[in-house]
């Protein structure tokens, strides 16, 4: 019989090879996923725990709700962690990242124990689990949905901005009725952004896969994510939270 080289044979290969990368491809993005799920739960769990030993303490009660500069400290401090993390992201190490990460997390639980003084315990906690059942969902459609929600990203951070001007308005107001309506418009604007940052973050993994970027990457997309998670928490908990 003659030696000969059946061309299926190459096509196959080649078509193996493919499906390996695939394969290959997407196990990368499964254990990235979770790394920022994994960074994120870890950083609201770190958060949660401080603020309970904070309020327990009688610290919060304190320093929060009495006078001095160092309320004032804890309130903006995680913001200027935030801002170091976003702009200092290509010259900070991966190391350096995943510390001010944790950093950050502790003193949200700092700032956020002051929820202990205002809400009884079991409607924090009702919040909590419902913020984390309406998160879960939201994070999943938006992983596994094929609709393109990038559309949506300048519409959402267009809201978070109305947020934060109205916020600062009715300061000054003190309106039962526009705090309910920033509640509620809160908890729609950081539900449809846990779906757009996991999208976006599962779209972000094909540019740093195999970089040195990827973990500050993670730390980033945890970050993302951790962020919605509270604000929607918070909104939830300012529409549905009893009082003390």
């Amino acid at each position: 019989m003659a030696n000969w080289s059946d061309p299926r044979s190459d096509i196959a290969g080649f078509g193996g090879a493919s499906a390996a990368r695939g394969e290959a491809f997407d196990a990368g993005l499964r254990r990235y996923m979770l790394s920022v799920y994994n960074y994120m739960a870890s950083g609201v769990l770190l958060t949660g725990v401080v603020a309970m030993l904070f309020a327990s303490s009688g610290l919060a009660l304190q320093i929060l709700a009495g006078p001095g500069i160092l309320k004032y400290v804890i309130m903006f401090a995680p913001l200027a962690f935030v801002m170091v993390m976003s702009f200092g992201m290509a010259r900070l190490s991966t190391a350096a990242m995943q510390g001010l990460f944790w950093a950050y997390a502790a003193v949200m639980g700092l700032s956020m124990s002051s929820i202990f003084l205002v809400y009884t315990q079991m409607s924090i906690a009702q919040t909590f689990f419902a913020t984390a059942a309406a998160f879960a969902g939201l994070s999943l459609w938006g992983y596994t949905t094929k609709k393109d929600l990038s559309g949506f990203g300048t519409f959402l951070i267009m809201g978070v901005v109305g947020l934060f001007v109205a916020s600062l308005i009715n300061l000054f107001f003190q309106s039962g009725l526009m705090s309910l309506v920033i509640s509620a418009l809160g908890v729609l604007i950081f539900a449809g952004l846990t779906a757009y940052d996991t999208q976006k973050i599962k779209g972000i993994y094909a540019q740093v896969a195999g970089t040195d970027m990827m973990g500050k990457s993670v730390v980033m997309g945890a970050l993302n994510l951790y962020l919605d998670f509270i604000n929607m928490f918070m909104f939830l908990l300012r529409l549905f939270g009893d009082r003390r």
